[in-house]
């Protein structure tokens, strides 16, 4: 009997372009706490927690307090104006297509994960949030993952952590080559190529 396909697919940057949703969060979030975070910098290396992104501004104390807030903030400025990236709705249509389930692995608060999940209408499975780096592992061998989508190495270390196979695609921060050294197996240029790598991938 055939192993059931079960892939995984990272959010931020990913399934979904956060980039103005979460330049307009930071930029609430440094109103109220007097801080000129540099916006365009940051937005356009996510990937990390927030919490390590926001300790070359913060006092470290400080910082657990503006993680929540963040979050709270995030509800109202961060889900309506984050789209779904060309390719996304059909990469997991895909995965549907051929009798497979579909797991969101993120570093994500995971009841932000879920409002951009519902908001977006994905047709997820599972939403495991909070986890990041190779702690994206243990979800993924829990629920069986076999192929794991990302845009960072971290999503990479991830998925090598698992033993999964890692599929990276260039819509994030990272370039191909960081990928490649990271240990990526695939690098595709986004989701819209996704379909007819699985086809191919599945023989």
């Amino acid at each position: 009997m055939s192993t059931p396909l079960v892939v995984g697919f990272d959010l931020d940057m990913t399934l979904i372009d956060t980039r103005p949703g979460f330049a307009a969060t930071l930029q609430a979030l440094g109103a109220e706490l007097g801080v000129a975070f540099a916006c365009e910098e940051m937005t356009a290396r996510l990937g990390p927690p927030l919490d390590h992104m926001l300790a070359d501004y913060l006092e470290a104390t400080a910082i657990p307090a503006a993680v929540d807030r963040f979050r709270e903030l995030y509800v109202d400025h961060s889900i309506h104006p984050v789209p779904a990236p060309g390719g996304a709705h059909e990469a997991l249509a895909a995965v549907r297509g051929h009798g497979g389930r579909i797991i969101v692995v993120t570093g994500k608060f995971a009841p932000n994960a879920h409002r951009h999940v519902d908001h977006l209408a994905f047709d997820i499975d599972h939403v495991e949030g909070q986890v990041w780096g190779v702690g994206k592992a243990e979800a993924l061998r829990a629920h069986g993952v076999s192929v794991y989508v990302g845009d960072h190495v971290h999503d990479v270390e991830g998925a090598r952590a698992a033993g999964v196979l890692s599929v990276s695609v260039l819509t994030g921060g990272c370039t191909a080559d960081e990928l490649r050294d990271a240990g990526t197996d695939v690098v595709l240029t986004d989701l819209t190529a996704f379909p007819g790598w699985l086809a191919t991938h599945l023989g």
